[in-house]
Parts: C-alpha cells; structure tokens; sequence
C-alpha cells in the first residue's frame, strides 16, 4: 500500500496530466484551423503524423491512434478533399491507398511544429539536463503503462 504522501503526489501529477491535455486539445485546434478552417484537431493530428512520417496509409494511422478505420477513412477523404494530402495505389498491393502529404501541408505543419517547439523550449529551457532527461522518462514510463 503507498503512503498518503505518494498517493497525494500522483493526484497532483494526474491533475496536471489533465491540464497538459486540455491544452493539447487546444493547440491541435488552433493548429488545425491555421492550415484549412474546416480541419478538426483528429484530422490534424492525422495530417501531422503523415506528414513526419513521410507516407502511410489508413490501416496504419487507425492502428497508431488506435482509432476505427471509417473514422480515419472519412479523415482522410476530408484530406484530400482540402488538398492536404495525395493517395496513390500502394506498388506492392494495389487495395492499399498510399497516403502522402502535399507541399502546401508540409510546409504548413513544418511552421505549427516550429511555434509549438519554440514554446516548449520556452517553457523548459531553464530546467536543467537532468530533471529534462528525468521528466522525459517520466513520461516513457505513462506512455508504456
């Protein structure tokens, strides 16, 4: 059994956990409507991990965020409607769509994902290496359970 003290503690962490993705859910927001106004923030993250991941396809990306594949499939008809992000017949099984993203989408993310870097530095950058390597294996440990 943990000490009131511990247990006290992974409250506060739990709450905080709760705020981060409050904001998250903001940031993608936000970041969705800078690169098409009609983007929701899942079409966004979508759209981000296509485009750091360079090309994927639709059974992958639902796999990844562990959603339903019609959910991804109508994100990503709304992708491509926007001009977001190309399909083409995957070389080694034509039933599968190859996703990648357009110029316009690459550059895009490219300038959210700067802005969003630029903030976490800020927010950080006065920590020193250890509690930054500390904090990151903090967050491999929540990420993995």
């Amino acid at each position: 059994m943990s000490s009131p003290s511990v247990d006290e503690a992974i409250a506060r962490v739990e709450d905080q956990l709760a705020v981060v993705f409050n904001r998250a859910r903001t940031v993608w927001k936000e970041a969705a409507q800078q690169i098409h106004p009609e983007l929701n923030p899942a079409g966004y993250k979508l759209l981000s991990t296509i485009v750091r991941l360079g090309s994927s396809n639709a059974h992958q990306l639902a796999e990844l965020f562990d959603m339903d594949k019609s959910v991804v499939s109508r994100q990503v008809r709304i992708l491509e409607e926007d001009g977001l992000v190309m399909s083409r017949p995957d070389e080694r099984d034509g039933r599968v769509r190859v996703l990648e993203p357009t110029a316009f989408a690459i550059e895009r993310v490219a300038v959210l994902r700067a802005k969003n870097q630029a903030r976490l530095h800020e927010a950080l950058s006065e920590r020193s290496v250890a509690e930054l390597e500390t904090f990151a294996e903090m967050l491999k440990v929540l990420a993995e359970a």
